[in-house]
């Protein structure tokens, strides 16, 4: 993603420093972990979060350094969570999502840094991506992009993941490993069940177009033969040009799209201008950064399932 990087500030190291090596108070959704009988896990943001919880099972205390509803781009850490990543026995995270997550793993003296984009391949993706885009004339306003780090969305990345973060596990808690392993097993086959639903279902449709309000679903739409268009490139906050605008309402009308979709976390003013200039519908494709009482599913697998409703609905599914 092309965010400016920033360092943590010397006030906020001092800080950290003085908080020594004292127990620090931790829950599931806190980002202090803490010296525990178990193999102690900071996770950076939810999808992470959920790949812990699902291999570590019971040997594992997760806690997060994104609450529930927050925006997992725009975090920015307390020393109180920055000393708690180096109070931990693992951190995993996405490096290049978070640029104050990816400074703070970068000083901290924790053995087991888990850099998921390391275990998988990134892409470079801008406003428009997948398998119609080269059809398409480039557009004027688009964003170049950068390397894509939503590598969640597409199960099979997914799983790659989860077999990174597997062997991770077994190599730092080698008395568990067989566990690890097992539940890794377990997730990965899911995975895989979720991967073959998408591309039966989303097979044989009307449209393979679909457009988001930022560029969250390029590696699903890639996955499946559809193409992405977003309104906004890989930051969620950017504001599209006008000429960005027209270019999608035009393409809507040549392409048969019926839906804008908006997320959860984000706000929908956007979306919801751009389809009613368009004469479309919105709906919510969720990027799952996060779950709050407005996902549609109370995990990664049930919203994923959801999102697929969605994709079947807009691009009119046969």
């Amino acid at each position: 993603m092309n965010v400016r990087r920033r360092l943590i500030p010397a006030a906020v190291i001092t800080a950290v420093t003085a908080l020594g090596t004292g127990t620090l108070s931790a829950c599931s959704t806190s980002a202090a972990a803490r010296n525990t009988d178990k193999f102690d896990v900071v996770t950076s943001f939810y999808p992470m979060t959920f790949l812990a919880e699902q291999i570590g099972g019971d040997h594992v205390h997760v806690t997060t350094l994104t609450s529930p509803g927050q925006e997992p781009h725009d975090l920015e850490l307390s020393p109180q969570q920055i000393a708690g990543i180096q109070e931990s026995d693992a951190v995993l995270y996405l490096k290049n999502l978070q640029p104050s997550v990816d400074d703070a793993v970068a000083q901290s003296p924790v053995k087991t840094k888990i850099d998921a984009a390391s275990l998988t391949t990134l892409e470079e993706h801008g406003n428009e991506v997948g398998g119609h885009a080269a059809a398409h004339d480039s557009h004027e306003g688009e964003e170049s992009g950068g390397k894509d780090p939503h590598i969640w969305l597409d199960p099979v990345r997914y799983a790659q993941v989860a077999e990174g973060v597997g062997n991770a596990f077994a190599k730092a808690d080698p008395k568990h490993a067989a566990d690890y392993q097992k539940n890794t097993a377990k997730l990965v086959g899911k995975l895989d069940a979720l991967n073959f639903e998408f591309k039966q279902s989303l097979a044989h449709t009307k449209s393979k177009v679909f457009i988001t309000t930022h560029a969250a679903f390029g590696y699903l739409a890639e996955r499946y033969g559809l193409t992405e268009e977003a309104i906004s490139g890989l930051d969620p906050e950017s504001e599209p040009s006008a000429a960005r605008v027209k270019d999608l309402e035009n393409m809507a009308k040549a392409d048969g799209v019926t839906t804008v979709f908006y997320e959860t976390l984000v706000s929908d003013k956007t979306a919801k201008t751009v389809a009613h200039d368009a004469g479309l519908r919105t709906d919510v494709l969720d990027p799952i950064e996060g779950i709050t009482d407005r996902s549609r599913g109370k995990d990664y697998f049930s919203v994923q399932e959801a999102n697929l409703k969605a994709l079947q609905q807009a691009l009119g599914a046969k």
